[in-house]
């Protein structure tokens, strides 16, 4: 397995890159370590100081920086550019706070001195996924790098370029942070290896379980983000316009492809016709064409991931849901998938036991 910037609008191989050896992982992985052990030593001003500086890095490279997010997953540009100033302010934030959030907390005990203190984990391997390429892996490793830890990342193999530009902006002046290129074998090796002391995963469950199963045979932490498929509720007095386009929105950002995002929608019966004109209305004015370009709607982020999510649509249309509109993959390069609404969708459908990723919203009343 190579990763590769496989552009979703062309469906052009843009440029591929090897997965690291062994002997690189290795070596990566010892320099790390001590790279690591310098800036764990430091104290928490200077770290927050240091981790501070990005943040500027990062807004002045926001449009080149957001069309690499394009090229790589099909992220609109406008979606791109808000999710590096998020990484960026989250920056400011972690900088200007974490001496609060890290300083030791005293308590009242029969002993003469009680106290709760933060130390270090060490180095945590991040295994990050494709959907918001920068914010998943900054999200995870600014509050851990202040913390005093160091950070190895795996990212996900459709984003490299991402990753390396991550890497770039990240592993300059003692910051301990390090991106591989690795396939599921080499993830286990990585995750058994001493110098690593946790796994952080954002991902699918199936993948989940078998990371938490290694960490917890070799007694190494872990955080798992593993989904989800939340709920829009609308109620009979609800204002439908506003209530209409906040779905449309919810479902559709980064072209459906949030795992916070709108999935289900829970409607009065009583506003079902006034919902459905709206919501139809709202989501059909969401055009779908090139990232680079002005649209609102891009393409699905893989092949496979189109493929996955008209299944869905098709074996439900098959059991019975009713297609108010979308549902056909257009005939033109790129995985674009249009905007979709199925209704009259019960249990037995996939669409209501699986997680919908992508621009497809099913409406139950």
């Amino acid at each position: 397995m190579a990763y590769r910037t496989l552009n979703p609008a062309t469906e052009v191989l843009v440029k591929e890159f090897p997965l690291n050896s062994e002997t690189e992982i290795g070596d990566s992985l010892r320099s790390l370590e001590k790279t690591w052990q310098n800036w764990m030593e430091t104290g928490i001003p200077e770290r927050s100081a240091q981790i501070a500086k990005i943040s500027g890095v990062l807004r002045t490279n926001k449009e080149e920086l957001a069309k690499i997010i394009a090229i790589e997953m099909g992220k609109p540009l406008v979606q791109g550019k808000a999710e590096i100033e998020k990484c960026a302010d989250l920056i400011d934030y972690f900088s200007a706070n974490s001496s609060t959030f890290l300083s030791p907390e005293f308590l009242k005990t029969e002993y003469q001195k009680s106290y709760v203190t933060f130390k270090p984990l060490g180095i945590i391997l991040a295994i990050m996924p494709w959907n918001y390429p920068f914010w998943q892996v900054f999200r995870c490793a600014i509050p851990a790098l202040i913390a005093g830890n160091g950070i190895v990342t795996k990212h996900a193999s459709n984003v490299p370029q991402c990753a390396l530009a991550i890497e770039e902006i990240l592993n300059h002046s003692g910051i301990p942070y390090r991106n591989i290129f690795a396939n599921a074998i080499q993830i286990e090796k990585i995750i058994c290896a001493p110098e690593i002391s946790g796994v952080s995963f954002t991902g699918s469950v199936k993948a989940g379980k078998i990371l938490a199963a290694i960490a917890g045979r070799e007694m190494k932490k872990t955080i798992l983000e593993l989904g989800g498929s939340d709920p829009y509720i609308v109620l009979a007095d609800a204002d439908l316009d506003l209530a209409t386009q906040k779905c449309t929105e919810g479902r559709l950002v980064n072209n459906g492809q949030s795992c916070i995002s709108a999935k289900r929608f829970i409607v009065h019966s009583s506003i079902k016709k006034d919902f459905e004109e709206l919501f139809i209305s709202k989501m059909e004015k969401n055009i779908f064409g090139d990232p680079l370009g002005d649209f609102s709607l891009g393409p699905l982020a893989r092949k496979d991931i189109r493929e996955d999510i008209h299944s869905q649509v098709l074996t439900s249309i098959g059991s019975g849901a009713v297609c108010l509109t979308g549902g056909k993959i257009p005939e033109m390069k790129g995985y674009y998938y249009p905007p979709t609404i199925l209704t009259d969708i019960n249990e037995e459908m996939s669409v209501w036991t699986e997680e919908t990723f992508g621009p497809v919203a099913q409406p139950g009343y």
